[in-house]
């Protein structure tokens, strides 16, 4: 393991992220009495430094990661985090990692091939896919999101996964995989495809693609009816499509899996803010998500 020396710009981004997370929420919260502040630790990032960012194996690929670690030895629970399709996620990690760590929880973010920190180890998913679509069209273009994420993206998140649970600060029995958007989708197929994990959150997991990508739509119902581990979808109520949680919900509930589907009020002002609600509005889902993850990784 190969270990780079986390850099001083990261815990400022840090503390500006999560300085942001708590300004907006306090602006755009909405409650039965209207709008009304969230209070929120500005401090989180303070109280758990910048993250160490990591090397990691999958296959013959080396991929980087960052994790944030609580204070302390532990071993404590910890949360693996699956990134969108995007080419970069340091704000958005910069402003969620000290707010699970600050909860008790290591968190890790694998990037996968070809994007983040990972950007130099394979060709980029979102270019992939625009290619795609725009020589084979939109059937084309949705069974490649499929292939991808199902395929070499799902052997880094594995890999990450080994990886997490041999950290001696990590109990290896109360792991949980969590994403957002396309890491949303990413992480509907590790609930049912990989049993190292005890529980799931779903934030906006397809909320981009359901309803043009039925290849997307059939493999995630078919892993929440096959869910190994309850899972908790949160979504805030001005993202792109609420569909996803709802049916997904659904689908385990006839399958009798446990799950908590939550839609939150509307977090910031255009459609793109609501679909980064997992990333920026932990004051907001906070008490929610710790209280299903307190509950199923007892």
């Amino acid at each position: 393991m190969a270990i780079i020396a986390p850099a001083e710009r990261w815990r400022n981004r840090a503390l500006r992220a999560v300085l942001g997370v708590v300004m907006t929420t306090a602006a755009h919260r909405v409650g039965s009495f209207g709008v009304f502040a969230v209070p929120a630790p500005p401090t989180a990032a303070a109280q758990v430094g910048p993250p160490d960012t990591l090397q990691f194996p999958s296959g013959n690929l080396r991929l980087r990661g960052l994790l944030w670690k609580p204070r302390g030895n532990g071993p404590f629970p910890a949360v693996l985090f699956h990134h969108g399709s995007g080419r970069s996620y340091e704000r958005e990690m910069a402003a969620l990692g000290p707010v699970y760590a600050s909860h008790g929880y290591v968190f890790f973010v694998p990037f996968r091939r070809g994007q983040g920190l990972s950007s130099d180890r394979g060709p980029y998913i979102g270019t992939m896919i625009d290619d795609e679509r725009r020589l084979h069209g939109d059937s084309a273009w949705a069974q490649m999101i499929v292939d991808q994420l199902s395929g070499p993206h799902f052997d880094d998140v594995v890999a990450a996964r080994v990886f997490l649970a041999g950290r001696p600060f990590v109990d290896r029995r109360r792991i949980a995989v969590a994403g957002n958007s396309f890491g949303g989708i990413m992480t509907m197929i590790t609930v049912e495809r990989d049993t190292g994990f005890r529980a799931a959150l779903d934030f906006a997991g397809a909320a981009q693609t359901w309803k043009e990508a039925p290849q997307v739509r059939a493999l995630m119902l078919h892993a929440a009816t096959n869910a190994r581990v309850p899972v908790f979808f949160g979504q805030a109520e001005n993202d792109y499509d609420l569909t996803p949680s709802r049916a997904l919900g659904a689908a385990m509930t006839a399958a009798k899996k446990p799950n908590t589907v939550r839609i939150f009020p509307a977090f910031g002002s255009t459609t793109a803010e609501g679909h980064s609600f997992g990333y920026f509005g932990g004051a907001i889902w906070a008490p929610d998500v710790f209280a299903f993850l307190a509950e199923h990784l007892r």
